[in-house]
């Protein structure tokens, strides 16, 4: 989806499914009523069960991508595993097991599965990851890079089950060394405080680099806080914040697909902070661009109830769209996690959109894993894959608008907390 990407449980109470904490931007929206909350409810159990059916049970990594049906997708014959999804992954266990979707041993157990075989077996080279490898032997696969995003993600989905079983010592044990193993000024590649987006064995460090406002904000943070390996606080000050204004809405943003201003707030809540050096608070920057796209897409003739464009199939193949600005190639396809994935930032605009999207079309684009990962209102195609980012984005969002869970163990974690003071995105 990314250019260039080749317990404490038991003593927490499980909330009530309807139970909807106050909106995450006060005053922004009200809670939702029992409709509402039957449908997030829905929604995620589905989109959980992606992560819970289509992952390898000796290894806990994650499919790429699968059919909405649940067998396996055409293009992935093979049964290949994304590392960021098998972070969703791991997060989704946490959020399973808290909801009372699976029993919270089995969601452990398969944590400690996850967690072991990272830990243990799972190629890697000063502690980042190949982007897609094999399901079962985590060998790589396509000739992929070592993935700078996509480990972070991965990260994102270890301190996250970390902070969740952290009464079970082997948990903590393993997520632990597989954060402080990670060499980031490695990924640096001999600049100054820009790191680059990968490495291959065969070419290198991959040239283009994490220098402008993007999804990459988690990975400088974790950086930033590693107690191993870390980077200084300037690395946050180096990348570019060049701003977009789109129909009397300005904000923060480098490149016109939704998902660069989703995945870093899926773990790292930036309500109440604001950096001082630049005035920007990160999480309303979020909501404003998820507002501009919305206005966008209506001006292309999508509707306010039926639109998002974000890193997709489409009937041309994968792209990575959206907007604004229009790459030029969008062709009337809808792609739900773009208002799934934002439900975090402005639930009055993105639970419609997905609402409606159910209601018009139904099990054509609303199956065993949620939503279809893209469709064309017009000429009937619908996507036969879902694929797990996009899933798992869609799940994260919509915990964190109903009950913040996956922000509070993310911060449980004491390197993220120090990292943000040390960039100066510090409390209001």
């Amino acid at each position: 989806m990314i250019s260039l990407l080749c317990a404490m449980l038991l003593a927490v109470p499980v909330r009530a499914a309807g139970a909807i904490p106050p909106p995450a931007v006060p005053g922004a929206y009200e809670a939702p009523g029992t409709t509402d909350s039957a449908f997030l409810e829905d929604l995620s159990r589905r989109s959980f069960q992606y992560f819970w059916e289509q992952a390898d049970p000796a290894t806990g990594l994650v499919a790429d991508r699968a059919r909405t049906d649940g067998s396996r997708s055409a293009q992935d014959p093979e049964g290949v595993a994304s590392i960021a999804s098998t972070g969703f992954g791991l997060s989704g266990l946490c959020i399973a097991a808290e909801r009372g979707w699976v029993k919270p041993d089995e969601a452990r157990e398969r944590a400690r599965t996850t967690l072991r075989f990272l830990a243990e077996k799972l190629p890697q080279e000063h502690g980042w990851f190949y982007h897609f490898v094999s399901m079962k032997t985590g060998e790589r696969r396509w000739n992929c890079e070592l993935s700078s995003i996509d480990t972070a993600l991965l990260l994102g989905g270890v301190l996250t089950a970390r902070q969740c079983f952290k009464d079970d010592k082997d948990i903590a044990r393993w997520a632990t060394a597989i954060y402080e193993r990670v060499d980031f000024p490695w990924m640096l590649a001999g600049h100054p405080s820009l790191m680059s987006m990968g490495w291959t064995p065969e070419k290198g460090f991959i040239q283009a680099r994490w220098d402008a406002y993007s999804e990459h904000m988690m990975l400088t943070l974790m950086a930033i806080g590693s107690p191993t390996h870390p980077l200084p606080a300037k690395v946050w000050r180096a990348w570019k914040r060049d701003k977009m204004s789109y129909g009397g809405i300005e904000y923060y943003s480098s490149t016109p697909p939704l998902f660069v201003h989703q995945y870093s707030h899926a773990y790292v809540d930036f309500r109440g902070r604001r950096d001082k050096k630049y005035g920007i608070d990160y999480f309303e920057n979020s909501v404003k661009a998820t507002r501009a796209h919305r206005k966008f897409c209506v001006d292309l003739g999508f509707t306010e109830t039926l639109w998002g464009v974000t890193a997709s199939d489409t009937p041309n193949g994968y792209r990575s769209w959206g907007g604004p600005p229009s790459d030029g190639g969008i062709d009337g396809s809808v792609v739900p996690c773009a208002a799934g994935g934002s439900l975090m930032f402005a639930p009055e605009i993105t639970l419609p959109a997905l609402k409606a999207m159910k209601e018009k079309f139904g099990d054509r684009i609303y199956g065993k894993y949620g939503f279809t990962d893209a469709f064309h209102p017009e000429t009937g195609w619908v996507n036969p894959d879902v694929i797990g980012i996009d899933v798992g984005i869609t799940l994260l969002s919509a915990e964190n608008l109903r009950s913040g869970a996956v922000w509070r163990w993310f911060m449980a974690n004491p390197e993220i907390p120090k990292a943000l003071d040390r960039a100066g995105v510090k409390r209001k």
